[in-house]
């Protein structure tokens, strides 16, 4: 295991400042990658939630005034910041996290293409006039900031999502209070001197890091205006019983269906498979979770995958370069792995690769790479998002079959469908209820301009995360009417 640095910043950030905030709890971190120690945070309190809360209050009115040029021009210098750290956070990331280094210096750098691009997005968000009915009447439309969002952020991609809320947020006049994991809190609160360096007025952006608790407090907090949410759909349903009137982004769960039709390229629909299930150890909202394959492909399709996935899956230290799968970043994800194979196991289905936690590394958190054949659509690999390097191959009749069974299931977040034929390509596009479809790539490929989100009827939320979509979801739509006679 290669070195880190000790994390310098321990402590919460409330309003532009680090502070050991009001309470005497602390939180211990440890490394799923070694099982060490990292460092210990404060628990926050409530106290530290509504000095957070009355201070971004304090800030907004400021901030917005500033004007949208001036706010992107900060933005822009935050994006410089956090590429200037690129490589230290990176560290901190994988530390904390558990992701192979190279994915933990990609979400960096995207965390900063993000605020370059929503600083960009930001000027150009224009409205424009509306023809009236009533000749003395003349109409317009703008965009104004909500106000104070309460952010809640997963433990898979710690910054890069952070930046996913605060990047347009920022650029759009808002103010945040932030609540990652405590977990993965570390790297966010390092990523906080960049915005201290760029000059953002203290009191816009609050990061306190805590568990289910203190979120449900800072979510049904009455002087939280919105909320933004990255989680699972357990979760978002909770919040939203809450929330009331609150506006909010919600991306919940996935269970993401890789659709593989009789005329795909075989080779390729199985390589892009592979890497959507063991990158971040499967721990993502679009990763490859259900593979449905036509019967009159189905053993050609396993057999590339088998061969890719012995040739290019290499677990170990996340440090080690030739790592490409890290382990599992929670004991909770870990044991829901370990209860889908089990189900697997005693249904009979078969397990071609994997299967299991391996006993070789520092911790009990990294888990084989999976490949689960026959897979029954009533099993818990099929109906629940398994969350780790798992690729469960469901076999269909034609392709009204494929169709029915990507859709048969309550979340619909991302899919993917492999074929030559651009006429079948577009029925899935069309049909599959999820919110976005790629074609002939892996499910977990998606760009920081792309609006990614849930279908509706689907568990999975709404609003969209990515481009000038999250700024549309993160503004108000105002219209002003000029009474001329």
């Amino acid at each position: 295991m290669t070195s880190v640095s000790a994390p310098t910043r321990t402590q919460l950030f409330i309003a532009g400042e680090y502070s050991d905030g009001s309470g005497q709890e602390r939180y211990d971190v440890t490394s799923p990658a070694t099982g060490e120690f990292i460092a210990s945070i404060p628990v926050p309190t409530e106290a530290d939630l509504n000095l957070a809360v009355a201070k971004a209050h304090e800030a907004k009115g400021a901030w917005q005034k500033l004007g949208v040029f001036k706010r992107a021009e900060i933005c822009h210098k935050i994006g410089n910041a956090l590429e200037a750290k690129v490589d230290e956070l990176a560290r901190l990331q994988s530390l904390e996290q558990g992701k192979p280094l190279a994915e933990s210096i990609a979400d960096i750098e995207e965390a900063a293409q993000l605020f370059h691009l929503h600083a960009e997005d930001a000027i150009r968000l224009n409205g424009e006039t509306i023809q009236s009915t009533d000749t003395s009447k003349r109409m317009f439309t703008f965009r104004a900031a909500v106000g104070v969002w309460g952010i809640i952020t997963p433990w898979n991609f710690p910054l890069l999502m952070f930046a996913e809320f605060v990047a347009p947020g920022l650029a759009t006049g808002n103010a945040h209070v932030v609540k990652p994991p405590s977990n993965t809190s570390l790297t966010v609160l390092a990523a906080m001197e960049c915005l201290i360096e760029a000059g953002v007025p203290a009191g816009l952006v609050s990061v306190l890091p805590g568990e289910g608790d203190f979120g449900a407090m800072l979510t049904s907090h009455p002087d939280i205006d919105a909320i933004g949410f990255i989680g699972s759909s357990a979760t978002a349903g909770k919040i939203q019983a809450t929330a009331g009137f609150k506006r909010s982004i919600m991306e919940a769960s996935g269970n993401g269906p890789v659709v593989v039709l009789a005329d795909a390229d075989l080779k390729l629909a199985a390589q892009k498979a592979v890497d959507g299930a063991y990158y971040c150890a499967g721990q993502v909202c679009c990763a490859t979770e259900r593979v449905i394959v036509h019967q009159d492909v189905h053993q050609a399709f396993v057999k590339e995958v088998l061969e890719y996935a012995e040739q290019t899956v290499k677990l170990g230290d996340p440090f080690d370069p030739q790592t490409n799968l890290g382990p599992l970043n929670n004991e909770q994800v870990a044991q829901k792995m370990d209860a889908h194979m089990a189900d697997a196991r005693e249904r009979g289905l078969d397990v071609l690769m994997g299967g299991q936690r391996s006993t070789e590394f520092a911790t009990d958190l990294y888990y084989e790479f999976t490949v689960v054949d026959n897979v029954t659509e009533d099993s818990l690999l099929s109906r629940e998002e398994s969350f780790g390097p798992v690729l469960p191959i469901i076999v269909g009749k034609d392709d009204d079959d494929l169709l029915r069974i990507a859709n048969d299931d309550a979340l619909g977040l991302q899919g993917a469908v492999f074929t030559r034929d651009m006429t079948k390509a577009f029925r899935f596009i069309e049909e599959m209820q999820v919110g976005q479809v790629v074609v002939n790539d892996s499910n977990g490929w998606w760009d920081i301009n792309m609006p990614f989100g849930g279908a509706g009827g689907k568990g999975t939320g709404w609003g969209r995360i990515g481009g000038v979509h999250t700024l549309l979801d993160m503004t108000d739509l105002r219209t002003g009417v000029l009474n001329l006679g």
